[in-house]
């Protein structure tokens, strides 16, 4: 009965078999449940009535009741209702023959976790049964990791409990009281910028500014007087005079995110002010002294390229310090269960939803996915999923088709056999390309970068294929990542 590519729940974490209380007044209803449950390895306690079931859990510790809504005396709701007040996190699954809207409402609102109608289908009240405890089990593990983390550092926002991001937390927590440069290394989505504000909130400048710039993003003719700020009569656009990021930054944090795109001869300024804490103003003449930390970030292989003649040695050795390198997903995937609970509640309040659980077998294709746009792609996905769920558990079926291993379309050549080999493989590149840019929010920087190809290049198959752009979705306070 039960399905092999669901989580194992009962591993080596946890040794004791789970518990459920069934909570039903109908003997026949209570001993079938009991007999498919131990069967599936729980141990199972039963009660027959409202004040019993409250009683037994008083008693003992379960993972999750089985609630009937038809019950003598209090009735199903009232007591979900003396439950949420005594176990405000115990999930509850309503099991009723009277599945009317009105009651799924209602049950959401006093806080079930799902809603399963007589008669039930095995396979799915068990899959539901397991979905439930796997989410609690999650949120429970995300509150228990971020209050440790706040303790040590504070780091409300970093979600991880594997190893590799544990060493990059104790790293950050060693370096963050130091003056010294750093340079933090990591795949695109992968919470560089996340990282950056750790540091410096952390650190004697938390109360100073922190000043982030996406070199890449900003044209390299304007860059320099981006960071450096220019006088009046400059250049032809100069009608005032203006600060500059490292004068905005004086004290605190400035945090270069993508500074291999920088060009030759503003790395050679960086230089300068990085060895002696001076610059001027474009068109200035008079040295401005400032008190700056950097933090850089880059996504590129600085190595290469400097070997390649694009990256200034003597720059990189001064950035490169302390370097901490962040892991992509795919290198930490025993955190994804948290990263999604944690999207699922965050998601869920943004959009005035219940909170929404995972099937199991949605949690596996998730995990199996190799995440290319790291964490900022899985924060897209559950955001999808959320916005598009009608149930309270998110199915399989809604997660974009490249996580659950659903090719393209059939070929064209069956849509449409007039087709040119040139159409198809330009429906086809059409078709990556879309899904890439779905991937990494719709911003084409990132996708660019993904497909490790010149941003100018992908804009021009972007209109010469004619792909839709749509909108990028709105950054939110309560991200997981920032850049």
């Amino acid at each position: 009965m039960s399905d092999a590519t669901q989580p194992d729940l009962q591993d080596a974490d946890s040794p004791l078999p789970l518990r459920l209380l069934i909570i039903d007044d109908e003997a026949a209803i209570r001993e079938s449940l009991q007999l498919l449950l131990e069967i599936e390895g729980f141990v199972v306690g039963t009660a027959p009535d409202g004040a019993a079931g409250l009683r037994t859990l008083e008693e003992s510790v379960y993972d999750l009741v089985l609630l009937d809504l038809a019950l003598p005396g209090q009735s199903g709701f009232e007591v979900l209702q003396a439950i949420r007040e005594r176990h405000a996190n115990l999930p509850v699954i309503m099991i009723t023959a009277y599945g009317t809207v009105q009651n799924v409402v209602e049950a959401m609102h006093f806080g079930a976790n799902n809603f399963i109608q007589k008669p039930w289908d095995n396979e799915k009240l068990l899959a539901d049964i397991r979905g439930a405890i796997a989410q609690h089990r999650a949120e429970t593990e995300n509150i228990h990791l971020k209050r440790a983390l706040k303790q040590r550092y504070s780091f409300e926002n970093i979600i991880g409990k594997s190893e590799p991001m544990q060493a990059v937390l104790d790293l950050v927590g060693q370096v963050a009281p130091s003056r010294s440069t750093i340079l933090v290394q990591g795949e695109s989505g992968t919470g560089k910028e996340l990282i950056a504000k750790a540091i410096h909130s952390h650190s004697p400048r938390r109360d100073k500014p922190f000043v982030p710039v996406h070199t890449g993003a900003v044209p390299s003719d304007l860059l320099e007087s981006t960071l450096f700020g220019h006088v009046k009569g400059a250049f032809t656009s100069a009608i005032a005079s203006k600060k500059g990021l490292f004068e905005i930054a004086n004290g605190g944090t400035l945090f270069l995110d993508e500074i291999g795109t920088m060009a030759l001869d503003t790395q050679a300024k960086l230089l300068r002010v990085l060895q002696d804490r001076k610059f001027m103003l474009v068109g200035g003449v008079q040295e401005i002294q400032v008190d700056v930390r950097i933090v850089a970030a880059t996504n590129a292989d600085l190595r290469l390229a400097v070997r390649e003649g694009r990256f200034r040695e003597d720059l990189y050795y001064r950035l490169n310090v302390i370097t901490i390198d962040l892991p992509p997903l795919r290198n930490r995937k025993e955190d994804i269960p948290l990263l999604v609970a944690h999207c699922l509640k965050r998601f869920c309040e943004e959009n005035q939803l219940p909170l929404r659980t995972i099937s199991a077998e949605t949690m596996r294709a998730l995990i199996d996915y190799s995440w290319p746009g790291n964490v900022r792609e899985l924060e897209n996905v559950i955001e999808r999923c959320v916005v598009l769920s009608t149930e309270q558990t998110i199915p399989k079926d809604l997660l974009p088709d490249h996580l659950t291993g659903r090719t393209y379309e059939a070929s064209l050549l069956e849509q449409d056999p007039a087709a040119s080999l040139f159409e198809i493989l330009e429906n086809i590149e059409k078709r990556i390309i879309t899904d890439r840019l779905e991937q990494c929010n719709w911003n084409q920087t990132d996708a660019a970068e993904a497909f490790h190809i010149p941003l100018s290049t992908l804009n021009q198959k972007i209109k010469r294929l004619n792909v839709e752009i749509r909108k990028k979705l709105k950054d939110s306070p309560g991200s997981l990542i920032d850049m």
